[in-house]
């Protein structure tokens, strides 16, 4: 009976902590594309990454819009990483986010499934649900709009993407709530 109750003690605690937060899907901009094959390039660099289900690209908005695959671990960064290694920048990525009871602490910082984000415009808050965010850090938005963000930004952060949590150095995600 006390090996029932302990499982049944750890299966609610796993059921509880399963993601609190899961990216669904992203709209990618990708700067220089200049043509068909720059697309196929970028498009192909993408689907490499073993946590997206599809890509499928807009020519005439040069953007990519990007499935991830359920229950995978994503890494943004690895996103910005496959569209350089094609010889491209990222213009801009708005995430679709589905959040399960977040609090945003006053600050601005949530910590999620071992995932930093600190909000530009969300404080004191409790996210449940789908939440469209747009990225703001380096590397994914343009040089003039970092520039402009970091005027306003209220991070020791910003600038490196990354900082002091819990005594460790971590990448922290710079997002903004559409």
């Amino acid at each position: 009976m006390k090996t029932i109750k302990l499982f049944s003690i750890i299966m609610l605690f796993l059921a509880v902590n399963v993601s609190a937060q899961k990216i669904t899907s992203a709209d990618l901009q990708v700067t220089g594309l200049t043509c068909s094959m720059c697309s196929n390039a970028t498009q192909k660099s993408l689907e490499t990454l073993d946590f997206i289900s599809s890509v499928k690209p807009d020519l005439n908005k040069n953007i990519f819009v990007l499935t991830f695959k359920k229950d995978a671990d994503i890494s943004l960064d690895l996103v910005r990483k496959k569209v350089q290694d094609a010889g491209f920048s990222v213009g801009g990525l708005t995430a679709n986010f589905n959040f399960n009871q977040v609090k945003v602490d006053d600050k601005g910082q949530a910590i999620v499934d071992g995932n930093v984000y600190r909000f530009v415009n969300a404080k004191n808050k409790t996210l449940n649900g789908p939440v469209k965010v747009s990225v703001v850090d380096k590397n994914f938005i343009s040089g003039s709009a970092f520039k402009k963000q970091a005027t306003t930004a209220n991070s020791d952060a910003y600038a490196s993407g990354s900082g002091l949590v819990n005594g460790k150095k971590t990448r922290i995600y710079h997002l903004s709530i559409s």
